[in-house]
């Protein structure tokens, strides 16, 4: 098994493909002719990236990778349905990505309005509130928590996502135990575009004490 292969390994690789992007000395790889050719008959991702679907917040770019190194699934505020847990999972058990990273970032729309849901009641409409209503246990947890600033509910809401899908997932979880795979959570931040970590499970990494 080569580094790339493992959790931490995955785990290294990833952040310092954001450590470049942040610093704005990058090196675009796995962007060329020849990678797209080299991909063209399977896909070996080294890391599977859930994240929220925020058009600030594309992954290959603040991460500094290319063609066939991320698989991602994106939703509105990472909320997971059946839909994202099976790509997940395949990510995971049939294309043997090593890293789960949930993503979330500052100034989020979903978790903003379900704060507002909570403060004066006004729902959305249409299944953006459907979103919203997912969103809005990550509130309340966090609220309970005494945590109340915008960067510690995000940060709770990420790491309740992250708990989620390793309550939910039997595949995750079995392969967390097993040591073959972590699931991580991270907080962008989109003015200086540093990625930070918030949760981890199935890797030892130290989470900053401001979460």
């Amino acid at each position: 098994m080569t580094e790339i292969q493992t959790p931490r390994g995955a785990f290294e690789l990833l952040m310092a493909g954001n450590q470049r992007f942040v610093s704005g000395v990058l090196e675009h790889p796995n962007q060329d002719a020849t990678r797209r050719t080299e991909t063209a008959p399977s896909q070996q991702p080294f890391a599977v990236l859930f994240g929220c679907s925020d058009s600030r917040l594309a992954a290959e770019i603040i991460f500094d990778r290319g063609l066939g190194d991320l698989f991602v699934v994106r939703t509105a505020g990472h909320v997971a349905g059946t839909e994202v847990l099976g790509s997940i999972e395949f990510g995971v058990s049939v294309l043997n990505a090593p890293l789960v990273v949930v993503l979330g970032h500052d100034s989020c729309g979903a978790v903003a309005a379900a704060c507002s849901v909570l403060e004066d009641g006004r729902t959305p409409g249409g299944f953006v509130r459907d979103v919203v209503e997912r969103v809005t246990p990550s509130v309340l947890a966090a609220r309970a928590a005494g945590r109340e600033t915008a960067q510690e509910i995000l940060a709770e809401h990420i790491e309740q996502t992250v708990d989620l899908l390793l309550e939910r997932s039997r595949v995750l979880a079995e392969r967390v135990a097993e040591s073959r795979l972590a699931v991580v959570g991270l907080s962008y931040r989109l003015a200086d575009g540093s990625a930070q970590l918030v949760a981890a499970r199935g890797i030892d990494a130290a989470v900053p004490a401001a979460f």
